[in-house]
């Protein structure tokens, strides 16, 4: 029991050391292992919902971290915005193939058009 401990607290510090680029602590436990990368994905998951995000501006990530947004549909932004301007307002997101109003009022309050 005690070495499959051992085995899971070194395969919770593998996984905290690729994915953090910060010195991970070090754990008594894989429970405790197990609650810091909880606490971890949980921070991470309130940053992103809590960003604002400016689609004049945006990178292909940034957009990605949107609802209903995922990597063909940012670039299809990125690809509008560089054929017509930037956006005059955020409901303008509705031009671009694949989003519609629903995913638009989803982000509503974390899109800005301003710099």
């Amino acid at each position: 029991m005690s070495l499959l401990l051992d085995i899971g607290c070194c395969v919770a510090m593998m996984v905290i050391m690729l994915s953090n680029a910060n010195a991970a602590p070090c754990f008594d436990s894989a429970q405790s292992a197990y609650r810091y990368l909880l606490a971890q994905e949980t921070s991470q998951t309130q940053a992103r919902t809590q960003s604002i995000i400016n689609i004049n501006r945006a990178t292909e990530g940034e957009l990605t971290l949107l609802h209903g947004i995922g990597s063909s549909k940012a670039q299809a932004i990125i690809l509008y915005r560089e054929m017509f301007g930037r956006f005059k307002t955020v409901d303008e997101l509705t031009k671009v193939k694949g989003i519609g109003a629903k995913t638009v009022e989803k982000n509503r309050g974390r899109l800005t058009v301003q710099d």
